[in-house]
């Protein structure tokens, strides 16, 4: 019991901090944008500078989704696929960007690719085909790909799983824990109760522990109902009076102590239910969790 505790405070615990971590903005991805727009300015002042133009603007930069980003030019250039290639790679290296991206160069009229490579760390798997052929001066524009997720984006997948495993556990233990709480004082079929270690078969006026029977007169049975219905809870000797002996005459006040004795005794096999006497006010039945 004392473990399943802790298991289910332990993932909760988790659970929390997960959905703080998951809802903390993720900063990695605003440096990412803001390192990318750096590099891709850089890499289109070069291939201005290439073309002989140190007037004509770079247009602001586009994220057109997660991890891909547009360059603009003022002006039409001239395009040299290898100059590209080594510009692009040495600009974005200087600021750590990954090394995995495609590149594609687009007319801006037809929005056509007229150029277009895919480098990885590895040159073996690198895609670099036309090197040598020139693109006419044109209107183009730029797109880079980044293939391969920044590092914060994984911290986030794990913090999602970490997330989903800690709801999975609550939810197995908790339903468990439940259970056999409610086992004490209720029905485990149509004329059977179960307390702590006993089964008490009220239409049969018996308590059965293991393999002991013990009979229970009708008062025993009509008291201990009671008390099942109410565990931990204080039942004053009025109440318990009028519900066994109101229709019955005379009621004589050691009858109800005499019957509650006899009880206590029947159910001294088991040590975690206890019928205790509350001084002035009446009686209750403590029944512990095991």
């Amino acid at each position: 019991m004392k473990l399943r505790k802790i298991l289910i405070i332990g993932s909760f615990c988790v659970a929390v901090l997960a959905a703080i971590m998951l809802l903390i903005p993720n900063k990695g991805n605003e440096n990412h944008t803001d390192l990318a727009k750096i590099s891709l300015r850089d890499v289109g002042n070069q291939l201005l500078l290439s073309n002989q133009d140190s007037t004509s603007l770079i247009l602001p930069i586009q994220k057109i989704e997660e991890f891909k980003y547009q360059l603009s030019f003022e002006r039409a250039l001239s395009i040299h696929p290898d100059s590209l290639v080594v510009i692009v790679a040495e600009s974005f290296k200087k600021t750590n960007l990954p090394t995995q991206y495609q590149i594609e160069v687009k007319q801006c009229e037809d929005y056509e690719v007229a150029y277009s490579y895919l480098k990885f760390p590895n040159e073996e798997k690198s895609i670099v085909p036309c090197s040598g052929r020139i693109l006419p001066q044109k209107c183009y524009t730029i797109e880079v790909l980044f293939l391969e997720k920044i590092a914060t984006s994984s911290y986030q997948v794990v913090w999602i799983l970490l997330l989903i495993f800690s709801l999975v556990v609550i939810v197995i233990l908790l339903p468990k824990k439940r259970i056999e709480k409610q086992t004490e004082t209720k029905l485990t079929d149509k004329n059977c109760i179960s307390l702590g270690k006993f089964q008490f078969y009220p239409n049969e006026n018996k308590l059965v522990i293991e393999t002991n029977e013990i009979s229970l007169s009708k008062k025993e049975v009509e008291l201990l109902t009671i008390f099942v219905a109410n565990p931990n809870k204080i039942i004053k000797r009025e109440e318990l009076s009028k519900q066994v002996w109101e229709d019955q005459g005379v009621f004589v006040g050691r009858s109800l102590d005499t019957y509650i004795s006899k009880l206590r005794k029947k159910l001294s096999d088991d040590e975690t239910i206890k019928l205790t006497n509350i001084h002035g006010i009446g009686y209750t039945l403590e029944v512990k969790e095991n």
